[in-house]
């Protein structure tokens, strides 16, 4: 791990993480709270790294005090959620080990949950590179493991602090590598959580379109950009980008809840032409998500987009339509699903 002034959470991450590791390795790059101290009284080592704005050089000078065949790395904002079988059979066989982790954030109806799929297990010598939201750079194959990490270092009170930093980062890297896509998408994402839209949109097209179909993020920059050309007016673009993408997700509901979104958005600036062609589009898409159902295995995924954050808004559109038993239906299953969640 490297952390500062973790003193909130750290205790909550070695805890999980102690019972199925053998050492516990923190990197320090300046704590000015109760972070060390927390972090020896949970049987830590802890090492001091002076910062220099560059996360691969934490990492790596973190990595370079285990001795390990295989590191976990986490994040102290993060705790073990399940899975943690999978530490237990890693085997000889070297590969990059991709986690699930479960990021908490505020969303329009509540509290929300994202899936990113992240290397995180990395075998003896590898090391990482990039400055900010930093890559294990390393040929070996990718392999999703079962183990799920818990984060909530996107709660809104966590990314204050850390957004301006992120955001200077990001445009620090891109200043030298104007067209890596994946950094777009990153800044994008700096930009769109601080509702600053016009620039959101602007990055995470430039993303898209340096981007390939390939990419391992592509599934949640698509949809990032579509909730984000509607939020900055692009409507004609995000329509566009709807169309050109259709093909590709068919069995994504976080694609066709963004696409219903969309055109509710679109109807209400063409009311004579809502009822016709926006309000059925949006009726189908939300219902299409509750067809295809959860999909954490997309990377950039939110939970309850297959299920009751479906069912929900399709609750409230059935309402403002006055058709009260649809809304009552839908309501009472957006309830049951959320609770079985």
């Amino acid at each position: 791990m490297i952390v500062r002034d973790e003193a909130r959470c750290i205790a909550r991450c070695l805890a999980s993480a102690a019972p199925h590791v053998d050492r516990m390795i923190v990197l320090d790059t300046g704590s000015t709270d109760d972070t060390v101290a927390i972090a020896e009284a949970a049987g830590a080592e802890v090492a001091r790294f002076a910062w220099i704005d560059d996360f691969a050089a934490a990492r790596n000078a973190a990595l370079d005090l285990s001795d390990a065949d295989w590191n976990l790395v986490l994040d102290a904002d993060e705790w073990l959620a399940g899975g943690e079988d999978a530490l237990a059979a890693l085997g000889a066989a070297p590969f990059l080990g991709e986690v699930r982790i479960e990021s908490r954030f505020e969303g329009v109806a509540g509290p929300e949950t994202g899936v990113s799929w992240i290397p995180r297990l990395l075998p003896r010598g590898v090391r990482y590179e990039g400055r900010i939201h930093e890559q294990p750079a390393s040929p070996l194959p990718r392999k999703r493991l079962p183990l799920v990490v818990g984060h909530d270092g996107y709660e809104a009170a966590q990314r204050l602090k850390k957004a301006g930093r992120n955001e200077a980062l990001l445009r620090a890297e891109l200043a030298a590598t104007p067209n890596d896509a994946y950094l777009l998408f990153q800044l994008g994402r700096e930009l769109q959580a601080a509702e600053r839209w016009a620039e959101a949109a602007d990055r995470l097209a430039h993303a898209y379109n340096v981007s390939g179909p390939a990419d391992p993020f592509r599934h949640a920059l698509v949809i990032r950009a579509l909730f984000t050309l509607k939020s900055a007016g692009r409507h004609d673009e995000a329509l566009a980008l709807t169309e050109a993408e259709f093909e590709n997700w068919p069995s994504s509901p976080d694609f066709f809840f963004a696409v219903g979104d969309l055109y509710l958005d679109w109807g209400a600036l063409h009311p004579e032409r809502a009822m016709e062609e926006a309000l059925p589009l949006v009726e189908y898409c939300w219902q299409r998500c509750m067809e295809i159902g959860e999909q954490p295995d997309l990377e950039g995924s939110v939970r309850g987009r297959g299920s009751w954050l479906a069912a929900h808004n399709l609750a409230v559109f059935y309402e403002t339509l006055r058709v009260a038993d649809k809304a009552a239906a839908y309501r009472a299953m957006a309830e049951g699903m959320k609770a079985d969640a």
